[in-house]
């Protein structure tokens, strides 16, 4: 039977050598790009925060590079194999938006490896299996399946 700390075991391995980008976005474009980019410098895999992440409208991995996602993914499995609390709604639909915007075209899907994207099939499977209520209460079952479908290399881009 997999487990919370078998998958996320699979992810560390997936991820865990992925080195820490000297930026996370293009930091000079504008204001808000600055402001994130230092939000997720003043963090590393360890001390960021689902705070630091999971406010759809204010959300500094929507601006960050696909390196510096894979840098921060092992915190962001974690986050979303936890359940929502009075502070934070469910971190996994929010991790979603960012495995499944794009489909094909998404720069985080094609900045993985084999081994990478297998990892974050492993962890689609796992919340599709144990969280069922938590994707039904968010109205997400059909892109968690479809997103499912990419990164398991399932999906027809037709």
């Amino acid at each position: 039977m997999v487990t919370d700390t078998a998958v996320l075991a699979s992810i560390d391995n997936a991820f865990g050598m992925i080195q820490r980008p000297e930026h996370f976005t293009n930091f000079a474009h504008c204001d808000e790009c600055a402001e994130h980019d230092a939000r997720l410098q003043a963090r590393d895999c360890e001390t960021l925060r689902i705070e630091d992440v999971n406010a759809p409208g204010n959300d500094p991995l929507s601006f960050c590079s696909p390196q510096g996602i894979a840098y921060f993914f092992p915190a962001l499995a974690r986050f979303a194999l936890a359940e929502p609390s009075t502070d934070n709604d469910w971190y996994a639909d929010q991790l979603l938006f960012h495995l499944y915007s794009g489909f094909g075209h998404n720069a985080f899907f094609g900045y993985c490896s084999a081994d990478q994207r297998q990892a974050i099939a492993q962890l689609l499977a796992y919340l599709i299996s144990t969280k069922a209520d938590f994707i039904d209460q968010c109205g997400s079952a059909d892109e968690f399946l479809r997103c499912y479908e990419l990164w398991s290399g399932q999906a027809s881009f037709k």
